[in-house]
Parts: structure tokens; C-alpha cells; sequence
């Protein structure tokens, strides 16, 4: 076996790892319609990658206001619970342990996609630029568009989210979910509040760092509380960058990254966590995560650290080897490789990704992908 860090059991919560592999969130687009509702299909493709350690599902919104892509599942309605629980039954046959992605999109959706046309919301009335929501154009087909100019919640609705994420949550449980992990990242709500760039409000939740960071803390406490911190994770996607462009992850390039997310882990230390997730910059002269910064987070926080990110095996196994991370995550590779752990273990040839089928559609390009043949 090659890349043995890879193969070494952990502990995640109350649940031990087989190995050190994960199935990040990756959007796939295939939820049943209308209701955005999961299906077989998607319960094949989970259980086909159940050998990894554990999985974390694509994003699924909270709420219908949460939604800013077509044809992604939800999980606050009825249908939606059992939907999601052919997935859970199906990893859980194969002995596989899978957590929920709770999403909320925020700013980053369009009118079309929000309930009686409204407009999206966010912590400030910004529009977000240099990205692209997808659209549903007609049955089965979608486009691009901007996302429309979201309206400033109230601080009475904030509080409403709040309990919405935890509703989420007991539903995640109800569904047979073995955890949760709060998506924090890449631009989308909570992630809006902690941006400065994005927050420009004056009351509790706006303003400095400590109230930036105020949703963050209420959401996590409240998800915590109903699942346990022990079973539950957040993503963040620090981004260290010596431009201000807005192109570069939604526009939420921070003017003290370092500083911004070291006081958001304290916050998640301090709630009691059981893993952060720290997606890095995947474009192709992205630039790595400093090694100040990747210290830091390990002196500050003592749960599992899960990295992701254009990571080969090599680079994982050094990873771990060199402490600062407890687990990686495979995105593209586990998309096209459904045996992924076994191949990584025994150095077999990956799968190439077809690139075009990655968002909605049918079974190609979904479950079809072969297990390695020797």
C-alpha cells in the first residue's frame, strides 16, 4: 500500500475513520423536480463512493430563499427528508459515514430562483459581481445569469435564520444524517457577514471583526445544540491574495485574512467543533496557504483539520505527515473515480473527468463512471 498516512485510522467525533480520504460538498445538480428532491440516482452515486472515510454531501439549501443554482436539493421540506434518506441508508449499507452540507447561497442568487420572484438576501443590499448564479431557462436546461441585487435582512429575520439553520439541522438527523457541516465559504451567507466587503451594516452584525462574526457564532451554536459539536463541521475558504480583484472567490478577498479567520476558528474552538474544513484556492496560480497561517490554525484549534484543493496523494500524504493536516478531501478525482481510496492505496490509474457533465443531466458522467478493472 503507497501513501500510508492516507490509510491510517482517526477519530472524527464519535466515529472512528477507516482512512484519511473525504468526499468534499461537490454540486451535482441531479435533485428530482419539481421540489428539489433527492433520488436513486443520487443515492447510487453516493454509495458507489462510500469507501472514503467520510463523505460531506453537495450543498443543500435550508430554505427555498436559500437556493442559487437550479436543480440543487433542499432539505426543509417533507419529501426532501426522505429523499435524502435512500442516501443515508445507501452509504450506511456500505458502512460509510455521511454528513450534510447545510447551505444557504444568500446574495448569490437570482429572482427566478427565489419564491414569488423576490429578491435574494444578505446582510447588505450588495449586489455580488464577477460571478454567475444558473438559471433554470426550461425544463431540463438552464443558462448563466448575474445574480440579482439582494435586499438587507432585518436583524428580527437574521434571528429567524438562525433557527432556520437549526430546523435544517433536526432535519438532517430526521433524514439519518450522522452529522452536519455549515458551508461558511466561498461567498455565500455566512461568509457575506463575515466579509467587510459585503457587510456594511451598523448594528449587532455589522462593523467590527467581533460582530462580522456574530452569525457565524449564533448559527454554529445553534446547529450545535441540536446535533452535538461532537458530529458537526464548518467550511471556510481563506483566500491569501495580493490584489484586491473581485474576480477571485465571489469578491470576498479580505484586507487581514490571517487575522479574520484565526478569530472565527476561535470561535468554533470555543463551541467545541468536531472539524474544520479549509477549502484552498484551486485555480490554476492560486496561491497556497501560508505556513504561518496553516500553524496558526493548528495552535488554535484542537479538532480535525481537513484540507482540499487541487491535493494529489503525494501532497496529501505530506500533509499529514508534516501534522498540519487530519484529513484531505478529493473533489474532482472522486467525482470521476468512484473507487477512488482503493486506486489512491494501490496506485492505480484515475478516471479522466468529463467536464461537461458535471452539472446536471442524467446518469452520465454521474454513476457511470467504471470501478478500476485489474
Amino acid at each position: 500500500m503507497t501513501h500510508k498516512s492516507l490509510f491510517t485510522t482517526t477519530q472524527l467525533g464519535p466515529y472512528p475513520l477507516r482512512n484519511r480520504i473525504v468526499l468534499p460538498p461537490l454540486t451535482r445538480s441531479r435533485s428530482s423536480q419539481p421540489g428539489n428532491i433527492p433520488n436513486d440516482l443520487m443515492a447510487t452515486y453516493y454509495r458507489q463512493r462510500a469507501g472514503a472515510g467520510f463523505m460531506v454531501t453537495e450543498g443543500t439549501q435550508i430554505e427555498p430563499r436559500g437556493q442559487g443554482y437550479a436543480w440543487t436539493p433542499g432539505i426543509y421540506s417533507p419529501a426532501q427528508i426522505e429523499g435524502w434518506k435512500k442516501v443515508t441508508t445507501a452509504v450506511h449499507d456500505e458502512g460509510g459515514i455521511i454528513f450534510a452540507q447545510l447551505w444557504h447561497v444568500g446574495r448569490v442568487s437570482h429572482t427566478s430562483l427565489q419564491p414569488h420572484g423576490g429578491d435574494p438576501v444578505g446582510p447588505s443590499a450588495l449586489p455580488a459581481r464577477s460571478v454567475k448564479v444558473f438559471i433554470e431557462t426550461a425544463p431540463g436546461a438552464g443558462a448563466l445569469a448575474d445574480p440579482s441585487t439582494p435586499r438587507a435582512l432585518s436583524n428580527a429575520e437574521i434571528k429567524e435564520l438562525v433557527q432556520l439553520y437549526a430546523q435544517a439541522a433536526r432535519n438532517a438527523l430526521e433524514a439519518g444524517f450522522d452529522g452536519v457541516e455549515l458551508h461558511c465559504a466561498n461567498g455565500y451567507l455566512v461568509n457575506q457577514f463575515i466579509s467587510a466587503h459585503t457587510n456594511v451594516r451598523t448594528d449587532e452584525y455589522g462593523g467590527s471583526l467581533p460582530n462580522r462574526l456574530r452569525f457565524l457564532a449564533e448559527v454554529t451554536q445553534a446547529v450545535a445544540d441540536v446535533v452535538g459539536a461532537d458530529r458537526l463541521g464548518v467550511r471556510f475558504a481563506p483566500l491569501f491574495v495580493s490584489t484586491d480583484e473581485e474576480r477571485v472567490y465571489l469578491g470576498l478577498v479580505e484586507e487581514n485574512p490571517h487575522e479574520t479567520y484565526i478569530e472565527a476558528i476561535k470561535v468554533l474552538e470555543d463551541i467545541g467543533i468536531a472539524y474544520l474544513s479549509l477549502a484552498e484556492a484551486d485555480w490554476d496560480d492560486a496561491p497556497e496557504l501560508p505556513d504561518s497561517f496553516r500553524n496558526a490554525v493548528r495552535e488554535t484549534f484542537s479538532g480535525r483539520i481537513l484540507y482540499a484543493g487541487k491535493y494529489t496523494p503525494q501532497r496529501a500524504d505530506a500533509a499529514i505527515t508534516a501534522g498540519w493536516a487530519d484529513l484531505i478531501a478529493f473533489g474532482r478525482p472522486f467525482i470521476a473515480n468512484p473507487d477512488l481510496p482503493a486506486r489512491i492505496a494501490n496506485d492505480w490509474p484515475l478516471n479522466p473527468l468529463d467536464a461537461a457533465s458535471v452539472y446536471g443531466g442524467t446518469e452520465h458522467g454521474y454513476i457511470d463512471y467504471p470501478a478500476y478493472q485489474n
